[in-house]
């Protein structure tokens, strides 16, 4: 069923954007650009991600000076109804007060007999006087007003008023997403960035529907998150980045105020605490975890495998204690990263040591373990753990295979490969940020790939979604971040949330291009791929 109503969204784009039928491949090249301006209705369900179902039809639902938000007496659906009237309020004028009328033209909804659309899932409905949205719950009329945001023209989300009219096509869409972790990760450690910087960070996360944030708070070049048990962890390891630049950290409060403005977006966020590997800033700040003992000096460069934890001393399993209390404490979420990435300098019987003993620690207070796949290797992941992939389509088969069995074993799996899914990697050998370890990664690339079936021998049941990691030791602006991001968060986006039937290069890239009018409108410094048929008239920010 869901496979067939998705194709009315695929022939309204492909007829409109010149591609031969619903479903086809678009002739070769394509159109070199779009229209320079945005369709005064924006035909349903051209957004990103795909919606799973869509059908058009009717005239148009338009947003006016008298539309009021309708809401039940429910704080979470309240919270969200205010979200969205602070978001349209500035460039359409309209006061859009939000009322517990059920009578109002727009309308967010709570249906808990809505089974089939889960935690997530929403129904738009838009008729000519009324807009409703449905959900199970907060959650997902959250995510039902980003498609709300996207189907409105991109002006709607400039900070002054633009004198244009405000409509929604006509028809109903109804949306789930295909996996419930979509991730995207931020790297502050190898440079720090601030807290507001970090919730612009979450803001353009929410607006393609990613509901977790995995922050790598700790590295060798830097520690960012206040332990009250180990002061020095900030006041000694926090206080340089890449390049020997000022650091920085987050206190207690700091970091509980991210969580908080994440979980207005109905976003988790996973902290990560690297270990053994990845742990110079801590040992600068500890010498005694160390195995001999010996004062380090700071790290600022941004080669990995040369720290590691000392096995053999119990200081280590006092101090893993320690950190791993305080950030539980701190995060309501589901999941605590301890990492286990690259640790070339630790022993395979030293890791496995190390892990046996740091993992309970996890469960013990109250969370989920989470680490890179290289737990499968030398350790054995405990139960109910989150194994996230990050190796390469040419990783030996022996190295993807410890995966699988983990997974055949009950660990969920993340899928992340870094020649596909790590937006730091550069576009192609022009791009002047990034690295190329994992080799160029382009916005076809990055989208033309299903986390179900990337890794041999993993049942498909055991694939819990899809992350986008960006790392940082060649970024270190936010405008360094949006570059690297876009255009190729979205399209990791939409991997994690449409339906695998109806996702296609040669449209995708066509929804692309139309998103540039709102990167524009949100003033993103976004990259002018040469794969996307980008509007005429769309430049991104010097």
């Amino acid at each position: 069923m869901r496979r067939r109503l998705i194709a009315p969204a695929l022939l309204l784009l492909a007829t409109a954007l010149g591609c031969t039928e619903a479903g086809t491949a678009a002739p070769a090249p394509g159109p070199a650009a779009l229209p320079a301006a945005e369709p005064e209705v924006r035909p349903l369900g051209r957004i990103i991600p795909l919606p799973a179902s869509v059908e058009p039809g009717g005239a148009p639902y338009t947003l006016t000076a008298a539309t009021r938000i309708g809401v039940p007496h429910h704080p979470g659906v309240r919270a969200v109804a205010e979200r969205l009237a602070a978001t349209l309020r500035p460039a359409t004028g309209f006061r859009l007060p939000v009322v517990t009328d059920p009578a109002a033209d727009l309308v967010l909804r709570l249906d808990p007999a809505a089974g089939a659309l889960g935690d997530e899932g929403y129904e738009l409905r838009s008729l000519p006087g009324r807009l409703t949205l449905t959900a199970r719950t907060p959650a997902g009329l959250f995510r039902g007003v980003q498609t709300v945001r996207q189907q409105l023209p991109a002006a709607v989300e400039r900070d002054t008023v633009q004198r244009r009219a405000w409509k929604i096509a006509g028809g109903t869409v109804t949306d789930t997403p295909r996996f419930p972790y979509r991730g995207a990760m931020l790297d502050v450690a190898r440079h720090f960035f601030t807290v507001e910087e970090v919730k612009a960070y979450i803001d353009r996360i929410a607006l393609y529907k990613y509901n977790a944030l995995h922050l790598h708070l700790t590295d060798d070049q830097g520690w960012r998150i206040a332990i009250g048990s180990r002061p020095k962890l900030t006041a000694v390891g926090a206080a340089t980045e890449v390049g020997g630049g000022p650091g920085g950290f987050y206190t207690q409060e700091q970091y509980k105020e991210l969580v908080r403005y994440a979980a207005a977006a109905h976003i988790e966020v996973v902290p990560e605490i690297d270990l053994p590997g990845h742990t110079h800033a801590a040992l600068v700040s500890y010498p005694g975890l160390t195995c001999d003992g010996k004062a380090l000096k700071p790290y600022t460069g941004i080669e990995v495998g040369f720290s590691t934890l000392c096995a053999g001393k119990e200081e280590t399993y006092a101090f893993a204690d320690d950190v791993l209390r305080e950030i539980a404490a701190l995060t309501p979420g589901r999941y605590l990263h301890i990492g286990g990435d690259e640790a070339k300098s630790t022993s395979p019987a030293d890791y496995r040591t190390m892990m046996d003993r740091i993992q309970p620690l996890v469960t013990r207070h109250g969370k989920q373990v989470m680490a890179w796949h290289q737990l499968t290797g030398d350790a054995t992941p405990a139960p109910g753990a989150l194994i996230q992939y990050w190796g390469l389509d040419r990783t030996t088969a022996e190295e993807k295979e410890k995966v699988a069995e983990a997974a055949r074993a009950g660990a969920g799996i993340v899928v992340s490969p870094a020649d596909r899914a790590y937006l730091d990697m550069k576009y192609d050998e022009d791009t002047p940020l990034g690295l190329r370890w994992a080799g160029t990664v382009s916005v076809e690339r990055s989208y033309d790939w299903d986390p179900a079936t990337y890794l041999p021998g993993v049942p498909r049941s055991a694939v819990r979604g899809v992350e986008a990691p960006l790392w940082t030791e060649t970024l270190s602006t936010p405008e360094h971040l949006d570059t690297m991001a876009f255009p190729r968060l979205p399209g990791l986006a939409e991997l994690g949330w449409s339906p695998a039937a109806g996702r296609d290069w040669s449209t995708y890239r066509l929804r692309l291009g139309e998103q540039a009018h709102r990167w524009d409108a949100l003033g993103l410094s976004w990259y002018r791929s040469p794969e996307v048929p980008w509007p005429a008239s769309a430049e991104p920010p010097a």
